[in-house]
């Protein structure tokens, strides 16, 4: 009787590691999947993108914020949104572009 409590006891810890193990390799799989293999000079990158706008530091840091999180940024001044479709789809709460 106490043997197979012991078995059954083991089996169901076997069954829950092997399935969070399981859950940590989707998980890791997912992470490298979805992000870029590599990272940008953000500071360099929105210094190009915001330098003829009017108000330039409110442009770095907007573009800085899109750039940490999309690790893109679209080419020349303006435009150029479908280089980087994170960084054009991202919103502000009043529903207006975030980035520059």
């Amino acid at each position: 009787m106490a043997i197979s409590k012991a078995l059954i006891s083991s089996i169901l810890i076997s069954i829950l590691v092997i399935h969070l193990v399981e859950a940590d390799q989707m998980v890791n799989a997912d992470a490298t999947k979805g992000s870029p293999s590599k990272k940008i000079d953000c500071g360099a990158a929105c210094s190009a993108r915001c330098q003829s706008s009017s108000r330039p530091n409110l442009c770095k840091r907007a573009c800085g914020t899109c750039c940490a999180r999309c690790s893109c940024v679209p080419p020349g001044t303006s435009g150029n949104h479908d280089v980087c479709p994170c960084y054009a789809t991202m919103t502000t709460r009043g529903g207006q572009l975030k980035c520059p």
